[in-house]
């Protein structure tokens, strides 16, 4: 099974991964995993804690000349903005973030709750994504995470080749995939600074190249689908997750939701085995299972809980009422949350890639998926 944890504060010293159940035999390149977190730190909207940063990755266990080993991974990215030790405690809660209820639920303080909730700690969840992601490629398996709204105004995914994709959306400085969107959306980004507000919007990550069954039906907590749901909804801020058409769905007939199936000599063998569908309505899922077409997910952002013009709030100590406290903060980190949910949504496909084909050796996964696809094409 492959598995990872984090650790570490926001102003702390460091942020640590430990990637348990990841193939030995893969060559890692550091450098793919660097350009992951510095694409986290970039899109237009964040605050000042992005100029003191430079986020880099650190290997510390299981990999021998670059190469992983079986054995469990630890990740390390330095904070260099590390103060805790010289950080007040806060005494205003401010709506939106766990201040409140972690400072009541633990019987302690609002610093002992922002400093780990804080989204800070998805820089590890990137690099972990992007460890994964070089898993993925090896199986022809690849992934993009880009903007299609922000603040309420919509950005269309264009319909392109993969390649022309990531192009476009490293073109853009809110990472859309349509640059030419920008200009209006960075003019809404500087009038709500302004305003010392905030903005949310919703992101697409999508993955093609997946084979057939990956996921299970069997068991409730083994669906591919729900497994996406979940890492997606923990990433902070996330309120609403959406696969394939998602909410959509519900408001029309099955005539207009459902994929019809048809058979192509052509691409029997690709990954879809010659099975196509002229829509991808389903998002790439059946069942709690991949079908073959790529995987389509969408993340919906909450505007960032930290305010420069503050909401009411309560102070904690005299429990009279006062503006919420102000910690240094982004105006908008939707660019931001694409990146991450395109490297969690990764780490998950990898999970169930690993599920179907073990973990024990790269070698050993690819002899199996060969032979898995091999006695697909006769079924």
């Amino acid at each position: 099974m492959l598995r990872y944890w984090t650790a570490g504060e926001s102003h702390g010293k460091t942020l640590l991964g430990i990637v348990d159940g990841f193939p030995g035999g893969l060559e890692i390149e550091t450098e793919t995993i660097d350009d992951e977190l510095r694409r986290r730190q970039g899109g237009y909207g964040r605050g000042g804690r992005q100029r003191i940063e430079t986020d880099r990755v650190e290997i510390l266990s299981g990999t021998w000349h670059n190469r992983t080993l079986g054995s469990p991974i630890s990740l390390q990215v330095i904070n260099k903005d590390y103060r805790l030790e010289r950080l007040d405690d806060l005494d205003r809660p401010r709506p939106g973030h766990g201040d409140l209820t972690g400072a009541i639920k633990y019987l302690g303080s609002i610093r002992a709750i922002l400093e780990r909730a804080s989204a800070r700690e998805t820089a590890m969840r990137v690099a972990v994504g992007a460890l994964t992601k070089q898993l993925l490629e090896q199986f022809g398996i690849r992934t993009i995470g880009y903007v299609v709204e922000l603040g309420g105004v919509c950005v269309e995914p264009r319909d392109a080749p993969l390649d022309d994709q990531l192009k476009l959306r490293d073109e853009s400085i809110i990472y859309s995939l349509d640059p030419s969107r920008d200009d209006e959306v960075k003019q809404l980004i500087d009038e709500t600074q302004k305003q010392g507000d905030t903005l949310g919007g919703v992101v697409e990550a999508r993955v093609e190249g997946l084979p057939f069954g990956l996921g299970t039906h069997a068991q409730w907590d083994l669906k591919l689908d729900g497994r996406l749901a979940h890492a997606v909804m923990a990433v902070q801020a996330i309120k609403g997750v959406e696969i394939g058409m998602g909410f959509e769905a519900a408001r029309r007939p099955g005539s207009q939701v459902h994929d019809p199936i048809q058979y192509d000599e052509s691409q029997k063998d690709g990954p879809t085995l010659g099975y196509v569908r002229p829509t991808n309505n389903a998002g790439g899922l059946e069942a709690g299972m991949t079908n073959g077409q790529p995987l389509v997910v969408r993340a919906a952002m909450k505007p960032i809980s930290t305010l420069a013009k503050p909401l009411e709030s309560v102070n904690l100590s005299t429990k009279q009422p006062e503006a919420a406290s102000y910690e240094r903060s982004d105006v908008c980190a939707v660019s931001a949350a694409s990146v991450i949910i395109e490297n969690v949504v990764a780490f998950e496909v990898a999970r169930a890639l690993v599920d179907k084909f073990g973990n024990d050796s790269l070698q050993e996964m690819k002899g199996r998926w060969d032979l898995f696809h091999q006695m697909a094409r006769q079924r």
